[in-house]
């Protein structure tokens, strides 16, 4: 696996926990709104090892609760034995995936290797391929959207962009995970769209802040299908 950046503590990545972010890299998806070009599209500069992050996590036990691991996707190739030895110095683990990779993610479920996952949704069902600017395999989302709920804890979570998310299809999208389900998710977070300029599409950088009215305008249209709804801003 390759490491790309590393945050030593976050108080809002892991809900709940003081925990450190490793960022990996590369990614399944090119959605043109992601703040993270560096670690998506652009070549990767130099590599954090597994040594330096598992010395500094030894030298931070009492004082992080956790490890949040995000990307990019972090599923491309996170290490196994690596997530083991995280564990085993105390720590919980986070997974944050888009769901491209199902098998590895009911790997990681499985062997309890994680302690709470976040799965991001990008649109509704019929929109994901224009989100996200690939062809994506939509049985291998709904594979990774059912595994998710299986995990210790978890959330669903989308990030709302103006001019590509509505009202509608975000219910749209929340009728099609109740569908899948067969009953309410746990809990579902909006995230609303913030223009900090590094944008992997150009067009994305005339794009204004979502605002709060919008994502309450949403969670009121969807607050029957979610056991609860959080809104991030």
């Amino acid at each position: 696996m390759r490491i790309a950046g590393f945050q030593k503590t976050s108080l809002i990545d892991y809900p709940g926990k003081i925990a450190c972010v490793l960022f990996t890299y590369g990614c399944s998806f090119r959605c043109g709104f992601c703040h993270n070009p560096e670690i998506v599209v652009e070549p990767l500069g130099e590599e954090i090892t597994q040594e330096e992050i598992l010395n500094f996590l030894e030298m931070r036990k009492g004082k992080l609760d956790g490890v949040c691991i995000t990307g990019g996707e972090p599923l491309i190739d996170l290490d196994k034995e690596f997530v083991k030895k995280i564990r085993d110095k105390g720590y919980a683990v986070k997974l944050d995936t888009n769901g491209s990779f199902p098998e590895k993610l009911r790997e990681f479920i499985q062997e309890d290797l994680v302690d709470f996952v976040a799965m991001d949704i990008k649109s509704d069902r019929e929109s994901y391929d224009k989100v996200t600017n690939v062809n994506v395999d939509m049985k291998k989302i709904e594979e990774s959207i059912q595994l998710v709920t299986s995990a210790p804890d978890y959330e669903f979570r989308t990030t709302v962009v103006g001019g590509i998310h509505s009202v509608e299809n975000i219910k749209d999208m929340a009728l099609w995970m109740n569908s899948l389900l067969g009953h309410k998710p746990k809990k579902y977070v909006l995230q609303g769209f913030k223009n900090k300029g590094k944008l992997i599409e150009a067009q994305f950088k005339m794009k204004k802040d979502v605002s709060e009215e919008f994502l309450k305008e949403i969670k009121e249209a969807i607050k029957d299908y979610f056991e609860e709804i959080e809104i991030r801003v």
